[in-house]
């Protein structure tokens, strides 16, 4: 029999309980792996299936003509497969998304973490929650009825189906990313940072914008790159209010981003065919933008971070 310590517990029994809390923290440190793994392995499995996928049609059009072509017609007797169109009005709606959204987001997101009382703060965030979990095709079916025919009425168009619309549904779209995930980087800043700033004789405005901001930094890039993300690759919505036609970008001309040629022709693009490759290379060439985005916003936070 073991000893007895002043709890009445044995010693047996609190190494049997030693072990047991190990055996537990080995589990879950397992499993905390393993979802590491998953993780890694789908990003991996994506990845690998893009280039595989995407190459051979860049392959056989040629990477030139592909990428710097102004022309996309799949379907033709003679077919050109000419990307630029989709990547230049990719990269100007999202331009325009990101200059409209962030400083918004951003402004309302140091209001909610530092500025608002607690009824109000709870009050807009349920509110951007809402905005949140709005799927993106209602937000292109009121684009469709409310925001076109303005633009149309405004600017004397035919069609108000343009670039302007997709800028502007966009911008509203990755709201609420960039607010919720700033919002919860700006409350985990220490107060000590805050009355070290006020101290010194910095405002509150300067605090929240020199001090909390930069302190949340990371933060607030993850969320910009959140809200990128969600804007170049959004297809449902856009398709709806962009006039979906592969031109090239004009404000108020109908367009076609990266995302809606996909979505556009991949339900009757053949199996095999080069057409299909096309759009699967297109896919490949969205995933690069997005990868490249989220290096260059990485760089520019840590070279921030060291200066």
């Amino acid at each position: 029999m073991g000893t007895q310590n002043e709890k009445g517990v044995s010693d047996t029994d609190a190494l049997k309980d030693k072990r047991h809390s190990r055996t537990v923290e080995n589990v879950i440190h397992g499993i905390f792996l393993a979802c590491g793994v998953i993780v890694i392995g789908f990003v991996l499995a994506i990845s690998i299936y893009l280039v595989v996928s995407g190459i051979p049609a860049i392959v056989k059009i040629g990477f030139g003509k592909f990428i710097f072509g102004t022309e996309w017609a799949s379907t033709a007797a003679d077919p050109k497969f000419g990307i630029l169109p989709f990547i230049l009005s990719s990269v100007y709606g999202t331009c325009g998304a990101v200059i409209i959204g962030v400083p918004i987001g951003l402004f309302t997101a140091v209001f909610l973490a530092k500025v608002a009382s607690p009824k109000a703060a709870k009050v807009i965030r349920e509110a951007v929650n809402l905005l949140a979990g709005i799927p993106s095709v209602i937000y292109g079916l009121v684009g469709m009825i409310v925001l076109v025919p303005a633009i149309q009425k405004m600017f004397k168009l035919s069609n108000g189906s343009t670039l302007l619309a997709a800028i502007v549904v966009l911008a509203i779209m990755i709201l609420p990313s960039i607010i919720n995930v700033s919002d919860t980087a700006l409350q985990a800043v220490p107060r000590e940072y805050e009355e070290g700033s006020l101290a010194l004789g910095a405002t509150e405005i300067e605090t929240y914008f020199k001090v909390d901001l930069k302190a949340a930094s990371s933060g607030v890039a993850a969320a910009i790159v959140l809200g990128i993300g969600r804007a170049i690759g959004e297809a449902m919505a856009i398709i709806m209010v962009s006039g979906n036609v592969a031109n090239m970008p004009g404000l108020l001309k109908p367009v076609r981003t990266l995302s809606t040629a996909i979505v556009s022709e991949m339900s009757y693009a053949a199996y095999g065919s080069l057409q299909r490759e096309a759009l699967f290379s297109v896919g490949l060439v969205l995933f690069v933008f997005i990868m490249i985005i989220n290096v260059i916003l990485n760089m520019l936070i840590k070279r921030g971070s060291e200066s």
